[in-house]
């Protein structure tokens, strides 16, 4: 448990002094409520749990810092993302030697660059596979380019693309190991580089594994996240060359975090929607007029700053209140367009320069403004 702990909490900067704050405010806080309740003992006691915790989470930050290290550097080969660093890199250096050719210098250093990687890439494969299709390619080789041009239902395997970035070999694995049928993995692998990309961020590492949860549960049948470990690690070890025991270690470590998240979460957003549904429709022109003043109210009581960004008319605050409602039935109906439906949303009022701080104290507002609506 406070390993998991410390994983949400790896984005924060926890310090001895401020981990002495934080169990001193605890316990003062408790001495108030108990008084003489709080013994010298349980005082002891808070003050070991509390150390410990708190102890535990800068060692995460620090051991784990060698993980993440090199779960990104792992994931940016397996992504070819260290290759396009790297034509850009080259192509930088030849730019800055100030030759007459340097943008034809620059394309073909990058062009020879990628051509190499993949040269080796293949050159591997074959020379893996020499021993068992040496008389395929003995006979393939007498084949001119006209006659396979002409034989279309003849596949060529000597010529078939190698995988050479993770969702293609995720997906060539997942196939090789009788996993193809599984749709759900496609949405997990969907996620996956957020996930990985936001390791380090907590908040949104659960935001990525909330959405996704809601995404998994309109899958009808069996989900065993285990098979969706093995098809990872047997593709990344594919497309790392330099693959070893850390390497193992730290994105196993990784996937079981991710799993316990999910884990959570499943099960829970069929309930939620059926309990949502259950309201709403419910509700009356009386309820939805409750939800559309007290929305504003609560959240300009809570946050005052906020009344600097909602200087609509009443009828368009009302049509957000309103459009309040439908999204968040909708993002348990459909959350896969729901996503891309916010993200738009979100796009098209980048110019207003809203502060994201106000965003949890709008959530709260709504919160408590559906909650004057009903007792359960």
């Amino acid at each position: 448990i406070v390993e998991t702990l410390g994983f949400q909490h790896l984005d924060l900067e926890v310090t001895v002094a401020r981990v002495i704050i934080f169990r001193e405010a605890i316990i003062d806080l408790l001495a108030v409520e108990m008084g003489s309740a709080l013994t010298a003992k349980a005082r002891d006691g808070f003050a070991t749990v509390l150390n410990y915790v708190g102890g535990s989470y800068i060692y995460v930050r620090v051991k784990f810092s060698e993980r993440l290290k090199l779960l990104n550097s792992s994931w940016s080969t397996a992504t070819n993302r260290g290759m396009d660093e790297a034509a850009r890199a080259k192509a930088a250096e030849a730019g800055g030697e100030g030759e007459t050719e340097a943008s034809g210098d620059v394309a073909r250093s990058a062009g020879s660059a990628g051509f190499a990687a993949n040269q080796k890439i293949q050159d591997n494969s074959n020379q893996s596979k020499s021993s068992k299709q040496g008389w395929f390619n003995s006979k393939k080789t007498s084949l001119t380019a006209a006659e396979n041009a002409g034989n279309e239902g003849v596949t060529n395997f000597r010529n078939t693309a190698v995988p050479t970035t993770f969702n293609e070999m995720f997906r060539f694995n997942a196939a090789v190991m009788g996993f193809g049928t599984q749709a759900w993995m496609d949405e997990v692998l969907s996620s996956f580089d957020t996930i990985v990309m936001n390791v380090a961020n907590s908040y949104r590492l659960q935001e990525e594994c909330d959405v996704l949860s809601l995404r998994l549960a309109k899958y009808r049948g069996t989900i065993n996240l285990g098979e969706y470990k093995a098809v990872m690690l047997a593709s990344l070890r594919s497309l790392c060359k330099d693959w070893g025991s850390q390497h193992e270690i730290s994105w196993s470590w990784l996937w079981e975090n991710v799993e316990r998240m999910i884990k959570a979460l499943m099960g829970k957003p069929a309930a939620q929607e059926k309990a949502l549904s259950s309201l709403f429709n419910s509700m009356d022109e009386n309820a939805l007029g409750t939800i559309r003043r007290e929305v504003y109210a609560k959240f300009f009581a809570i946050a005052p700053a906020g009344q600097d960004y909602f200087k609509q008319s009443t009828t368009r605050l009302h049509f957000i209140a309103d459009r309040l409602v439908v999204m968040t039935m909708d993002i348990y109906k459909d959350p896969k367009r729901m996503v891309d439906d916010i993200s738009a949303l979100g796009l098209r009022h980048v110019g207003y320069g809203s502060p994201t701080d106000l965003f949890g104290p709008y959530v709260t507002a709504c919160v408590h403004a559906i909650r004057m609506l009903t007792d359960n």
